[in-house]
């Protein structure tokens, strides 16, 4: 091979990286994120206690794929029954709360993005529902997208085959030291009660793996959204390696 076609050939290699490397996204530089707040009250109404759809969520203009996954999932927040349909957008959810709702019901809709790492965006949603009563009905989950992949990475995704038991073994050791750590692992009573179970809610976040349990699941309903934290140390060999921070 001469000289000249080495040279062309280190060229045209080059010259194919660089342009891979720009148009790839730069998954070590965060998603522009955009906030988007609105608070409706029920048309029409004018005294103190109009019923009102509060919503606060976020938008990424460089990822519009994750947008809608935001959406959907916000509004799959709303139903009272998991079977229950859908509604098709955010206004339609507002325009169809506000003609049924009494005096005092209100409905909040909020995702925030809790962190972004490695290529994963975590988006955190929540929803409380007051209906005038002693106290709402609040509701949370989570999405783990990864920008590489282009999708919500399920617990599947996120784990090693085969060791779906081996992650729950040790997701019910941090419930057992977050017992321990209220002082709760001494009362027989609350042990009986509220013994462990698994959640959806799961989320990859640069410290820990998070899982968050909806109220009333492992603890009474004033402790609130219950997060118990996996260390990643513990996860070796459960946990996929490249979702291991700085490993990606």
């Amino acid at each position: 091979m001469s000289f000249l076609k080495i040279v062309s050939m280190a060229c045209l290699a080059l010259i194919l990286g660089a342009c891979q490397s720009f148009f790839e996204p730069n998954l070590r530089k965060p998603l522009t994120v955009q906030r988007d707040a609105s608070e409706l009250l029920k048309p029409g109404c004018t005294t103190n206690d109009c019923p009102l759809v509060n919503v606060d969520t976020v938008h990424f203009p460089d990822e519009p794929k994750l947008d809608g996954i935001v959406q959907r999932t916000l509004l799959q927040l709303t139903r009272s029954d998991t079977d229950g349909p859908v509604p098709p957008t955010i206004k339609a959810y507002q325009d169809q709360f506000l003609a049924r709702a009494p005096a005092r019901n209100a409905s909040y809709l909020q995702a925030k993005v809790r962190e972004q790492h490695d290529g994963l965006v975590v988006v955190e949603l929540s929803s409380y529902l007051d209906t005038g009563g002693a106290h709402g009905d609040p509701g949370r989950a989570f999405i783990n997208y990864s920008r590489q992949q282009q999708r919500v990475l399920t617990l599947a995704d996120m784990l090693v085959p085969g060791q779906e038991a081996a992650f729950w073994a040790k997701a019910e050791m941090a419930h057992q030291a977050w017992q321990v750590s209220t002082k709760l692992d001494k009362d027989a009573d609350f042990q009986k009660t509220w013994p462990f179970k698994r959640t959806s809610n799961i989320a990859l976040t640069y410290g820990a793996v998070i899982l968050k349990y909806p109220v009333t699941t492992i603890a009474p309903y004033a402790m609130g959204h219950i997060e118990l934290k996996i260390p990643y140390p513990q996860l070796n060999g459960i946990i996929k390696p490249e979702l291991f921070p700085g490993r990606s």
